[in-house]
């Protein structure tokens, strides 16, 4: 069986970031070897633009592309447009739906997420984790004046702020916005953006400085890091035209705290004669009193809306189900592939990358996994060296970019750098926080624990992201500088050069 073994290609499924990073970096690694892409759409995503900010901090954009770019640039990754019907692991084979057969020397699986449905098969109910969606999205906006957004990551977060002329029912289960990224008071610094029209006027510098008190510590500690992560991109909705039939700007009314219950059709909705509630704070004139609405939505805390359809942006589910069969695979407590330090999952000669695996090594105190594009890249990056490692029966060194979580992205026009254990995420109840906020201008956020900087939130032009990069990671102790930490009036790159 050996010998079998070591013929045939390597393969990768999965035309997203992580499939098509990994790809590329096994094309380069053994320019003489033929590399399969596997992947269903025609499509594939690209990362161009790719700029290393600091030395764990990247940026970049994401740019679909058809497959045949990606051919040209790399003669020996050959796509197979195709998705896959099964996986024959003892084998070392896969049949894709064209019911060919290829068996692999090495695979590695990086099939992504797919949308976590409110419900099934109700046209009223629109997921939104891709381009392709958010454009369905968009024609079906133009007719709209009023849709519900469930949901509270990062794709809820930014079809909120870009929507307008159309009135938008927020149902958050959370007491505040945002909270797969932000605490309470970075959701209220974003808020007062969304809520007002103008720019606001600037208020001085208030520093504060708290410890977590016994209330907030027991849900800190329940509080998973949810699944998050979208295969979007940050600037996804940059050409899109988000406007809604409306001649008004943002009109937003959020339930939180509260879940979708039941989602009727109008016809049901008739039959019980129930009474939907107006959109609440008339700051203008409602066109929508008496109108009478393709659905009705009735969530956990009674009330229930009418609207033209519902937005669902609640997370993702690994997309593991095609693999499953006829495979022992162990899984992580979110459903995904678990993998290990190499990227490799329970069996032989088969790894994962991107939002379809569980990170389960011993993670860096200071790091985590979210279902990030940015995480996508690096560990599509870090599976192919791997896989090219075995090959020579080597194992590889960790990837440094999983000494530190680190994302930059934007929301509501603002960059925001989310470094290390920004929400405090896993700390217990023993850490503070230290807080600078200049309303409609910067909210910085950090969190210390024994004087030790472990993760902070960037929201605004700080520059403080290299600096702060460099204390998470070195670990120094910063007891002596107190408030001074958070100081504008001190430059305290001066005192960590």
């Amino acid at each position: 069986m050996e010998a079998a073994r070591s013929v045939g290609p390597f393969v990768v499924v999965g035309g997203g970031i992580a499939g098509v990073t990994c790809a590329e970096q096994l094309a380069v690694t053994f320019p003489e070897e033929d590399i399969l892409l596997v992947t269903a759409s025609p499509v594939i995503k690209a990362v161009t633009n790719f700029k290393q900010v600091s030395k764990v901090l990247e940026e970049f954009d994401v740019e679909e592309q058809p497959s045949t770019l990606l051919e040209n640039r790399f003669p020996n990754i050959k796509v197979i447009e195709s998705g896959v019907r099964q996986l024959k692991s003892e084998e070392h084979c896969i049949v894709t739906e064209d019911g060919r057969q290829h068996v692999y020397k090495k695979l590695c699986l990086c099939a992504g997420a797919k949308p976590r449905l409110i419900c099934e098969g109700n046209p009223y109910v629109l997921g939104i984790r891709d381009t392709d969606s958010a454009q369905e999205f968009q024609k079906q906006l133009t007719k709209a004046k009023r849709i519900m957004i469930v949901g509270n990551g990062g794709i809820a977060l930014e079809l909120v702020y870009e929507i307008e002329g159309c009135e938008v029912i927020w149902a958050i289960k959370d007491k505040a916005i945002g909270n797969t990224f932000f605490d309470a008071g970075a959701a209220e610094f974003l808020i007062s953006k969304l809520m007002s029209e103008k720019s606001e006027a600037k208020i001085a510098h208030r520093r504060t400085i708290y410890t977590v008190e016994g209330a907030r510590k027991e849900n800190r500690v329940k509080a998973k890091v949810e699944n998050v992560g979208s295969a979007l991109g940050p600037d996804w909705h940059g050409g899109l035209d988000l406007k809604g039939t409306e001649e008004f700007s943002h009109s937003i009314h959020i339930e939180t705290k509260c879940e979708v219950k039941k989602i009727y059709l109008q016809e049901e909705f008739k039959i019980m004669k129930k009474k939907p509630l107006a959109f609440p704070k008339d700051q203008h004139k409602s066109v929508t009193v008496d109108k009478v609405w393709p659905v009705y939505v009735e969530l956990t805390n009674g009330k229930i809306y009418g609207c033209d359809f519902l937005v669902s942006a609640t997370g993702v589910t690994p997309n593991v189900h095609p693999f499953l069969h006829g495979n022992n695979f162990d899984l992580g407590e979110d459903g995904g592939l678990k993998v290990d330090d190499q990227m490799r999952t329970s069996l032989p000669d088969i790894y994962a990358a991107g939002d379809i695996c569980t990170a389960c090594w011993q993670p860096s105190p200071v790091w985590q996994q979210m279902r990030l594009w940015t995480q996508a890249r690096q560990m599509g990056w870090y599976a192919a060296k791997c896989m090219a490692a075995a090959g020579l029966g080597q194992s590889s060194d960790m990837d440094f970019s999983f000494e530190l979580f680190a994302h930059v992205t934007k929301f509501f026009n603002y960059k925001v750098v989310l470094l290390g254990k920004y929400n405090a995420q896993g700390l217990g109840s023993d850490h503070e926080l230290m807080l600078r906020c200049t309303r409609g201008q910067e909210y910085v956020k950090v969190i210390m624990q024994n004087g030790r900087m472990m993760g902070a939130v960037l929201i605004g032009e700080t520059d403080l992201e290299e600096t702060f990069e460099n204390l998470i990671l070195n670990q120094m102790d910063l007891s002596s500088y107190g408030e001074d930490l958070l100081d504008p009036d001190i430059d305290i790159e001066d005192y960590f050069d």
